[in-house]
């Protein structure tokens, strides 16, 4: 039979395949591959060039700085906490890994969503597909080999499925997800903590070292010169060898205490400026005014509550064994039914198909019944994690109470030891300006001169060491608790405006700990200093300007105003037959007019009385009373208290 120009064979009207699509990927393929393999084998290492290794460093240190607000003016303590916030890497390294948890909480949360699957590919081959039948009880062969698939042809299809398992098994996770961005929340809070103490205790003591240096180098190069002369009238015969000895002893010892706390101070400096992410050298003027310190506080049962409440460790424990219990829920989940819905469309440009679009869908169930038998297994593993849970966070919670504890007796032994380092200093101060009055400008008188200044100064040192070691232990009080730097929301980010939020949150969280709070707030008043009758050819100007060194060293704040406490002192000579002594009489006067403080000072005086003597003398009677004004005036650093 002839259907048209197409003869009908054995009943089967033959279709040709069409050719005109033929194409040859198998050629272009292999040329692919062998230029691959050859690369494998020509890869060697090579070294980075000092040009590129020196094009990082440059790059790096410009992106350390950059962006950054200039510092200037005086710097508070709260400044350098806010640009420790904004600019130290550490803390920022810690921000993009906090960044970094919820990025991955977002992936986590589209794993939840249904899968829409769209695919497309070509497909070719070198024959044709097909085959035959055959008989199934005689074998006999009842077609003859065919095919219903073109050698090339386009497939396409989208596919929207949904499987309950998976969608149960990312819910889980993206919980487990949202508490690992708590825990790195919770990492930030106690790198941020750390970084405030480390702030604090630098602070204090560059503050130190800022009141102090300036002082040590003229003192240094006395010291110096004193050493040649020493020397000199040894050798010169003017002193005996052993009494120069141990003056050129003494001195050095003297030069020796005083360069290992100069630079005890000096390193603080440095500290501070890596802790802000300052460049080094930078000179930087820190805000000297007194702080006092706060009473110890008492109730312990209160503060021990707030640190178990507050301490990031323990909320990430609790985060953490909240992401256990979900990994127990994700296991059960997991022995449940699948059900898996899909439904999609689908295209293939095969010409022998009769339809070369459609749409499908269906359902499907599964359950892995083997899985069932791993119930005891979980239960025994979710009990055991439990425990081990439970454990670790009773551990660490008795370590919390422990360091609690410790940073309150700290901080007690340093307000103690603070008030033995002052009041030493003030001794020193007062011998060394007994030993200026004396001096005879003999070279003995000047050589113990300098010593006693010398000690002088380093019991500075020390008090200001003992100091920063106070408002360290008072930083690590306010750590051991787990107070927040921040408050909830800041509204702008510049330096100016984070500092004034650190102040002010700092201030509050502080007053929950420490109940002795007035002590911080208060105002200071002033002082200044009116020197009355003096005897002739001595300066009141000098003596002035000597007692207003020693009072600023103690933290008074002078300043001449109408509202500021006044510091009146006279000078008389008390003369007897054996001897001969002078007085000061001092008296702190109010701006009511009322005499708050009313004390005399007398030493022996030598044959010449001088602007130096009494200068000396003055700052001995000064120094006397420095206590009495520091509590007047509120510039008192710490209550005085014994442990």
């Amino acid at each position: 039979m002839n259907y048209g120009n197409v003869e009908m064979v054995n009943g089967f009207v033959p279709v040709m395949a069409p050719s005109s699509r033929r194409f040859r990927l198998a050629p272009l393929g292999l040329l692919v591959g062998a230029v691959l393999l050859s690369g494998c084998g020509s890869i060697k290492p090579t070294p980075l060039t000092q040009d590129e290794i020196t094009n990082r460093v440059n790059q790096d240190r410009a992106a350390m700085y950059r962006g950054q607000e200039a510092v200037s003016g005086t710097l508070t303590l709260s400044d350098a906490m806010a640009r420790a916030l904004k600019y130290n890497l550490d803390y920022r390294l810690k921000m993009m890994e906090t960044t970094l948890a919820r990025s991955q909480l977002d992936l986590s949360s589209q794993d939840m969503l249904p899968k829409l699957m769209a695919d497309a590919g070509y497909r070719w081959r070198n024959n044709d597909s097909g085959g035959t039948s055959v008989g199934i009880d005689d074998g006999v062969v009842s077609l003859r080999p065919s095919t219903s698939e073109e050698r090339e042809h386009y497939l396409a299809d989208a596919t929207f499925s949904w499987d309950v398992l998976d969608f149960g098994m990312s819910f889980f996770r993206a919980k487990q997800q949202a508490d690992e961005v708590n825990i790195a929340e919770e990492r930030r809070r106690k790198v941020l903590q750390n970084i405030v103490q480390e702030v604090r205790d630098a602070y204090w003591r560059a503050l130190g070292a800022q009141r102090l240096l300036k002082e040590t180098e003229p003192l240094a190069d006395q010291i110096a010169s004193a050493l040649a002369k020493t020397r000199e009238a040894e050798q010169a015969g003017i002193l005996p060898p052993v009494e120069g000895l141990e003056y050129q002893r003494a001195l050095l010892d003297a030069m020796t205490m005083l360069n290992q706390k100069r630079q005890q101070m000096e390193m603080a400096k440095s500290e501070l400026l890596a802790l802000m992410n300052v460049p080094p050298g930078t000179q930087v003027v820190l805000d000297d005014k007194p702080l006092p310190l706060s009473a110890v506080p008492q109730d312990v049962n209160k503060l021990e509550q707030m640190a178990l409440e507050r301490r990031p460790e323990l909320r990430e424990e609790d985060y953490k064994a909240r992401i256990d219990s979900y990994e127990t829920k994700r296991q059960i989940a997991s022995l449940l039914p699948n059900l898996n819905l899909f439904a999609g469309v689908n295209y293939d440009s095969n010409d022998y198909l009769y339809n070369d679009s459609w749409v499908q869908g269906g359902v499907g169930v599964s359950m892995n019944l083997f899985k069932l038998l791993s119930i005891p297994a979980i239960n025994n593993n979710n009990d055991a994690r439990k425990q081990t849970d439970d454990a670790r966070r009773m551990a660490l919670s008795m370590a919390v109470l422990t360091q609690v504890r410790v940073a309150l007796e700290r901080y007690k032994l340093a307000v103690y030891d603070f008030q033995i380092a002052d009041q030493s200093a003030q001794v020193d101060q007062r011998l060394a300006s007994i030993s200026r009055a004396g001096s005879d400008n003999s070279l003995t008188s000047d050589l113990e001169t300098l010593r006693t200044q010398a000690r002088s100064i380093v019991s500075r040192f020390q008090m200001a060491g003992s100091y920063a070691e106070a408002q360290a232990a008072y930083g690590r009080v306010l750590n051991s608790v787990g107070i927040d730097l921040l408050p909830d929301q800041v509204q702008q980010t510049d330096v100016a405006s984070l500092s004034r939020a650190i102040a002010s949150s700092l201030r509050r969280e502080e007053q929950r700990v420490f109940a002795s709070t007035t002590l911080q707030t208060r105002q200071t008043q002033s002082l200044y200093v009116e020197v009355g009758r003096v005897p002739g050819g001595v300066s009141r100007a000098a003596i002035v300007e000597a007692v207003n060194q020693v009072l600023a060293a103690n933290q008074i704040a002078l300043d001449d105003s109408p509202q500021s406490l006044r510091l009146r002192m006279q000078f008389n000579t008390l003369s007897s037959s054996t001897t001969r002594k002078g007085q000061w009489t001092l008296d702190l006067i109010d701006r009511d007019d009322n005499v708050r403080l009313s004390r005399q000072y007398q030493s022996y005086l030598p044959d010449d009385t001088s602007t130096r003597t009494l200068s000396a003398l003055a700052q001995a009677a000064a120094l006397s009373v420095t206590d009495e004004i520091q509590r007047i005036s509120g510039a008192r650093m710490v209550p005085l208290t014994r442990p």
